[in-house]
C-alpha cells in the first residue's frame, strides 16, 4: 500500500497543478483589459472652424493630405483636469511646432488633445483654441493615447504629457535617433531620463518615491523587461508603420500601458531606441503615489502573465533582424 500511495501523489500534484493554472487562467480572464471598439464620442470631435461635429480619421487608413501636403507630425496630449498645467504646455509645443514650419516648407503637424473624462472646462476651452478634441469617459491615460493614436494621420507620432515636464523640442533629436533605427518604416523612439538618476531632479525627491521607483525597476528586471532603462516618460515617438502595428493590440488603459507598448514592440521586432531628454518636475500630478504604485504592480504582473500564458497574442508579422 505504501508503494501505491508514493506513486500517486506525483499524479495527484499534476492534477491539483492543472486546477490552480485553470482558476489562474478564469482569474486572469476576468480581471484582464481587452482591446475595445471606440465609443460614439471617441471617433468624432468638435470643428473649431465650421462648429460641427466632424469624424476622426483612422490611422489604419492611407495618410491624408492637407493642402497637397502629408502630415508630417501627430502629437496626441492625453489631458485629465490639466486646464492648469496644459495651457504652459501647449503654449511651448505651438511655438517650436510653428517655427518649424517657417523653416521647413512641407512640414505639417496636427495636435491632438484627448479629455481623458475630465468633467471640467478642458474640451470646451480647446476647442475655441483649434485643436482637436477627443472626449473619453475616463478610461485612464493609457486608454487615452491609444485612442488619439489609432485616429492620428502623421508620419511620424508623438504622445507628450500635458503637464510639460520634457522640453518639447527635444522632439527633433527623437526624430533624428528613430529615423537612423528604424527598419521597413518601423521604430520606437523613447524618451529618457535614466541619464539624470544622479541629478538633483532625482535625488531630491522624497525617500518614498525613489524607494518606489527603484522598486519598479527591479520588478521590471526580475520579469525580464530590462532592455529600457526608462520605460515610464511620458515622450514617446513611433513612425505610422509602427502604431499600425502596436496600438491595435493593445490592452492596457492604466499607466502601466508604456509597458506593454514596448512588449508588443520587441515581440514584432521593432527597433527601438532610447533617447535622452531635458525633463523636469511639474507640481500637478493626478497620480496618488502609493496607491498608482500598487495598481501599476498588480497591471503589470496581469500584462505579464497574459503574454506568457497565451491568453493575449500579439497580431502581425514579426521583423527579421539584421
Amino acid at each position: 500500500m505504501g508503494i501505491v500511495s508514493t506513486l500517486t501523489v506525483p499524479a495527484e500534484l499534476s492534477v491539483l497543478a492543472v486546477v490552480l493554472l485553470g482558476i489562474l487562467v478564469v482569474a486572469l480572464y476576468i480581471v484582464s483589459p481587452r482591446p475595445r471598439p471606440a465609443t460614439e464620442n471617441e471617433v468624432y470631435y468638435l470643428d473649431a472652424g465650421t462648429g460641427t461635429r466632424t469624424r476622426f480619421p483612422s490611422l489604419l487608413s492611407e495618410p491624408q493630405y492637407v493642402n497637397g501636403k502629408r502630415i508630417s507630425l501627430s502629437v496626441i496630449v492625453p489631458a485629465y483636469k490639466e486646464t492648469a498645467r496644459l495651457p504652459s504646455m501647449l503654449k511651448e509645443t505651438v511655438e517650436y511646432l510653428d517655427n518649424r514650419t517657417q523653416r521647413e516648407k512641407d512640414f505639417l503637424y496636427e495636435i491632438i488633445i484627448v479629455d481623458d473624462g475630465s468633467g471640467d472646462d478642458t474640451s470646451r476651452k480647446l476647442a475655441v483654441g483649434g485643436y482637436r478634441v477627443m472626449t473619453l469617459k475616463r478610461p485612464r491615460k493609457g486608454g487615452a493615447v491609444t485612442q488619439g493614436m489609432l485616429v492620428s494621420r502623421g508620419q511620424k507620432l508623438l504622445f507628450a504629457d500635458a503637464d510639460g515636464a520634457t522640453r518639447f523640442s527635444d522632439v527633433e533629436e527623437l526624430e533624428a535617433r528613430l529615423d537612423a533605427v528604424s527598419r521597413n518604416g518601423l521604430g520606437v523612439a523613447v524618451g529618457s531620463r535614466a541619464h539624470m538618476v544622479k541629478s538633483d531632479a532625482v535625488v531630491k525627491r522624497s525617500f518614498i518615491r525613489n524607494f518606489l521607483m527603484h522598486g519598479f525597476h527591479t520588478v521590471l528586471f526580475i520579469l525580464g523587461i530590462a532592455s529600457i532603462k526608462d520605460t515610464q516618460c511620458g515622450f514617446k515617438l513611433l513612425t505610422r508603420g509602427a502604431a499600425r502595428s502596436i496600438f491595435p493590440n493593445m490592452h492596457a488603459e492604466g499607466w502601466i500601458f508604456d509597458i506593454e507598448l514596448l512588449l508588443i514592440a520587441l515581440n514584432l521586432g521593432i527597433p527601438i531606441v532610447e533617447v535622452p531628454v531635458n525633463w523636469h518636475e511639474v507640481e500637478g500630478t493626478k497620480m496618488s503615489l502609493v496607491r498608482d504604485s500598487v495598481v501599476m504592480l498588480v497591471d503589470l504582473l496581469v500584462i505579464r502573465l497574459n503574454y506568457l500564458l497565451g491568453l493575449w497574442q500579439v497580431k502581425g508579422e514579426r521583423q527579421k533582424q539584421s
